[in-house]
């Protein structure tokens, strides 16, 4: 195997080596991105709905509100927590444990035309709600074309129930957005790209003919001996197709022909009489 070397000296199939892992583990961690939630239901719906949401993977979505912060990661580890989906920060205790609303191993992703709602189980249990019940996390997903990844947002916590209690987040993105299908017809398509076409034409030739050529007046329309023998030869196509009677005329009815017309000479017969 041949060894390039870099000017630096260094070789330079050691940096071809290091691009390629580089490019191999970001492809590795693209592919993995949703891969890392574990649904409750391994339904193949439910991951058709969690692969909607793969461009907000591998990064972290933090709120604040009065009294806790709060930091959201799609199928990844939150604030650095194994496992934690989304967990929950004292501002007041800053030394305090955080508390672990939702773990990622326990997903569950419900979707809509453009909305996905992703709920995250499993977190760490109350103390004195909720019949002392694990802690869930559900995170609404909603439409918005002018957003690649919107600012998480705190609803509410329902608390109050005796079970099901539940974090609500809301959180806007295009990823969710359908698609937008294109209203043209395939004949409309095609008479965009005619007409686009044609103008690409008429302004090249133009200005070649213009600039290059040096032609002036009509000769600088392109092809122009072409379109007017175009012109022509569709003319007489049309007379011929369209004309009503014989294009020769029978000769009993032809005209006389102008010289014929012309005065013959009087012919004198004078010399006959007597004299």
């Amino acid at each position: 195997m041949k060894v390039f070397r870099s000017p630096g000296g260094r070789p330079f199939l050691v940096w071809t080596l290091a691009v390629q892992l580089v490019l191999c583990g970001s492809w590795v961690s693209a592919a993995e991105s949703v891969n890392s939630c574990k649904l409750l239901a391994n339904s193949s719906s439910e991951w058709t709905v969690l692969k909607r949401l793969e461009p907000l993977a591998n990064k972290n979505f933090t709120v604040e509100d009065e009294s806790y912060r709060y930091v959201f990661q799609l199928c990844g580890d939150a604030g650095g927590v194994p496992g934690a989906g989304l967990i929950q920060m004292d501002k007041k205790e800053t030394g305090k444990k955080q508390t672990v609303i939702g773990m990622y191993n326990a997903t569950q992703a419900i979707g809509g035309s453009d909305w996905v709602m992703l709920i995250y189980g499993n977190g760490d249990t109350y103390k004195d709600h909720c019949n002392k019940e694990k802690r869930r996390a559900i995170v609404m997903i909603s439409c918005d074309r002018k957003k690649d990844m919107g600012n998480l947002e705190v609803v509410l916590e329902d608390r109050s129930r005796g079970e099901q209690c539940f974090y609500l987040f809301e959180l806007d993105s295009s990823a969710v957005c359908p698609a937008i299908e294109s209203n043209l017809s395939t004949g409309s398509i095609l008479l965009i790209i005619g007409f686009s076409i044609l103008g690409v034409y008429l302004i090249g030739g133009f200005l070649y003919q213009r600039l290059i050529v040096g032609a002036k007046g009509m000769e600088q329309f392109p092809n122009y001996a072409f379109w007017v023998e175009i012109g022509n030869l569709t003319a007489d196509g049309c007379d011929f197709v369209c004309r009503s009677r014989n294009r020769e005329e029978s000769p009993a009815y032809r005209g006389v022909a102008p010289e014929t017309l012309a005065e013959e000479p009087e012919e004198r017969d004078d010399h006959l009489l007597p004299m």
